[in-house]
């Protein structure tokens, strides 16, 4: 088949899952077009695929930690393209996809119903409302119209495909609420991660070690200063902290003898496999990839930002690990992380999870659903 697959391009949780998938149909011999923006087409076209420069439909911004909503409108508004829709119409009637697949890409998704083309949509969260609980009238009516909006879009998908564990174990079961009559389109594929936990080696790594993947948004870098307060405090635990690309490590002076700053690594896999415990904020997609690997998280969610909130919420409940804040002082943050490397039951539980991952093999399974339902259409 011919697949176009959009992306989503903020945070880049949407693109590794998609880079993953990506990979499984052309090992399949499916031939594969992606479209993306900003960080996420730069790291497609790193990965050698064909990629298509797209115009970007959110855009997310914050300071000091937090998620500014209002911020985001603006700067989403500022930054909107009047001809975005037909350029993706012309992307998709060039290439003349089979099926395409859309990461929480909404126009994408749009210019295939439109063109009549089988689209399944990825997505972790339903209730994107949530945004804008509690913030005016103006706010709360654009919450209502979006409600609307993704309702609709819903309905008239082919699958909505979830890219995390089927319930019970689903840690974004607090983001999604569709209706009953949507209940048959969901499809809980397994987390979608781009390697296996087999197939990665092990670094070595000074013993115990924590992975900090604390990056990207600038407004992070406050939590990013607070790891290295934290690990100053204990310099018998280890730690790799990973920036963002947004990131200069350069601009830290004073570093722990336990500490090591890397600027941004494209594969952290090594890393996560070969780490005791891993520092996230509270993106979907670093949770499956850690999940995945049986690796405890300690979750940091950008304030305001419903969706992180919730997906942390469920790993600390769930014993997955434990949900802080960009408040939370090191000494707290310490012994936090004193108690998921000295506390087995946390272990134990992300073990569980690494070995259904294996079983549900996320990638595997959106590629068979895709033959066996658009392929059939196809044929």
């Amino acid at each position: 088949m011919k697949i176009m697959i959009f992306i989503c391009g903020e945070g880049l949780g949407h693109t590794s899952r998609c880079l993953a998938l990506g990979k499984e149909l052309l090992a399949a011999g499916h031939e594969i077009e992606f479209g993306a923006y900003g960080y996420s087409r730069d790291l497609v076209e790193k990965t050698g695929y064909r990629i298509h420069e797209i115009p970007s439909e959110i855009k997310l911004v914050g300071k000091a930690g937090g998620f500014d909503l209002s911020g985001s409108i603006e700067a989403t508004l500022k930054n909107a393209r009047i001809l975005g829709g037909p350029k993706v119409l012309k992307l998709i009637k060039d290439f003349k996809p089979d099926v395409v697949v859309s990461d929480s890409y909404y126009l994408g998704t749009l210019a295939a119903m439109l063109l009549n083309i089988p689209v399944y949509l990825i997505i972790n969260q339903s209730n994107m409302e949530d945004f804008f609980k509690n913030r005016g009238v103006p706010i709360r009516l654009l919450g209502d119209l979006t409600k609307k909006f993704y309702r609709e879009v819903f309905e008239k998908t082919d699958k909505i495909i979830i890219p995390d564990y089927p319930l019970p174990y689903t840690v974004c079961r607090k983001n999604l609420n569709f209706s009953p009559g949507l209940w048959e389109k969901l499809y809980y594929s397994g987390p979608l991660v781009k390697e296996k936990y087999e197939e990665v080696e092990q670094i070595p790594l000074k013993k115990p070690h924590i992975v900090s993947l604390i990056g990207g948004f600038g407004y992070r870098e406050p939590i990013f200063r607070k790891v290295l307060t934290t690990a100053a405090l204990d310099s018998g635990i280890n730690y790799t902290l990973i920036s963002g690309p947004s990131l200069d490590p350069s601009k830290f002076k004073e570093i722990p003898k336990n500490v090591q700053i890397l600027r941004f690594v494209g594969d952290t896999f090594p890393y996560i496999r070969s780490s005791d415990a891993v520092i996230a904020p509270g993106g979907h997609s670093t949770m499956m990839e850690a999940l995945s690997f049986g690796t405890p998280i300690l979750s940091f969610p950008d304030e305001g930002h419903s969706e992180q909130e919730n997906n942390a919420a469920v790993i600390e409940e769930e014993g997955y690990g434990r949900m802080l804040s960009y408040s939370t002082p090191p000494e707290v943050i310490l012994e936090c992380i004193r108690e998921v490397l000295e506390d087995k039951k946390y272990r134990d539980k992300v073990k569980r999870l690494q070995r259904l991952a294996s079983e549900l093999d996320g990638p595997k399974a959106v590629r068979e659903l895709l033959e066996k339902e658009a392929g059939k259409k196809v044929s």
